[in-house]
């Protein structure tokens, strides 16, 4: 235990006089946000310079109304305020959820999409796409928008009650045996995911793909307030699991014997990346790598503790996705990209530069 705990230590001494202040921390990632939000209202296939957007929002404007005024605010508060917010909301669960699976695993290259909630939240949104728009689902077709994401939710839900079940024995969880569950049944459901596409026509292909690519085009104000309270509850519980996280890092005994309910930790953590990885696939569909990055960046700048860590990782997350989803909007307006092909082209390579240094680290 010591060998580890100190090996722990040393890294945070040695960087603690370059870490800022928590506080000041979480104000310049605020700040960063809001700009990035701003930029995002202004940019898009219908432009809105930054002199016409306080008229666009309804607030004072020292420049007299023009006749875009209307259009401008059609834009804004019908597509593009929605489509930031979601896309604001599912960054902070995405980094969350990676910072809550690198803690439980001790792990720095952990991600939710390694448990097999992201694969079973897309079988059963590729399920639903195909089944609507077969001879069978035709009665259900009028609301094919509004039942795709719950079908990635119930999805997202069955596979984690399926991963507990396996994992937990005599009332404790094994997190090895989680995870090697999560990923047979991602292996499932990507091959389930695979004869939906074989079997699929044309436009179910494309919309599957698109989906399964990752895409906040759909987001709206009743998506958006069903993840808020999400995000909400979230946040509140990170706050609670935070010291527990901090000690089990040590290892599970080391952390009982601190005073950590470790069994009860695990199955909150666990519940928690399902339920805010599930949610995020209802709304945006299949996006990697920000559960990874965030946390990861994060933890050299501002160090380990989860009670600083979790909370930064929601706003780095939002920013990361919101930047994402302006360029998604802008790089082939007027068409748009699936924001999962930009987060995989600079993840990816972050996700390699971090296992290189890992076998690096580890002598490999």
């Amino acid at each position: 235990m010591s060998a580890v705990a100190g090996s722990g230590e040393r890294p945070h001494h040695a960087g603690r006089s370059f870490r800022p202040p928590a506080p000041l921390t979480l104000i310049c990632l605020f700040a960063v946000l809001l700009g990035a939000a701003i930029l995002a209202l202004t940019v898009g296939a219908a432009g809105i310079p930054l002199r016409r957007l306080p008229a666009a929002l309804g607030l004072w404007s020292i420049v007299p109304p023009d006749p875009l005024t209307t259009r401008d605010q059609l834009v804004l508060w019908s597509i593009r305020i929605p489509r930031i917010a979601a896309a604001a909301m599912v960054g902070s669960l995405l980094a969350m959820s990676g910072a809550i699976m690198q803690g439980l695993f001790r792990n720095p290259l952990a991600d939710p999409a390694l448990v097999g909630v992201s694969s079973g939240g897309a079988l059963a949104a590729a399920a639903s796409i195909v089944f609507t728009d077969s001879r069978l689902g035709e009665n259900l077709r009028f609301m094919q928008n509004e039942l795709l994401p719950m079908a990635a939710f119930g999805g997202s839900l069955a596979t984690t009650v399926i991963l507990y079940a396996i994992a937990s024995r005599a009332g404790r969880t094994s997190i090895a045996i989680f995870l090697l569950a999560g990923l047979a049944i991602a292996a499932i459901a990507n091959a389930g995911v695979g004869l939906l596409v074989f079997i699929a026509d044309d436009r179910q292909l494309r919309d599957i793909t698109f989906w399964l690519l990752g895409s906040l085009s759909g987001a709206t104000w009743a998506k958006s307030a069903t993840v808020a309270p999400v995000l909400a509850l979230a946040l509140i519980a990170c706050l609670s699991i935070a010291r527990g996280l901090d000690v089990l890092v040590l290892g599970e005994a080391e952390a009982f014997h601190a005073g950590v309910e470790v069994e009860r930790l695990k199955r909150i953590s666990i519940v928690m990346v399902s339920a805010m990885t599930g949610v995020a696939v209802s709304i945006c569909g299949v996006v990697g790598f920000i559960g990874i990055v965030v946390p990861h960046l994060l933890r050299l700048v501002i160090g380990p503790a989860h009670a600083l860590l979790l909370p930064a990782a929601a706003l780095l997350g939002a920013i990361l996705l919101v930047g994402a989803d302006t360029l998604a909007r802008t790089i082939v307006a007027p068409a748009e990209m699936p924001i999962g092909i930009l987060t995989a082209a600079v993840g990816a390579p972050f996700f390699l530069a971090m296992l290189l240094r890992q076998r690096g680290m580890a002598g490999l």
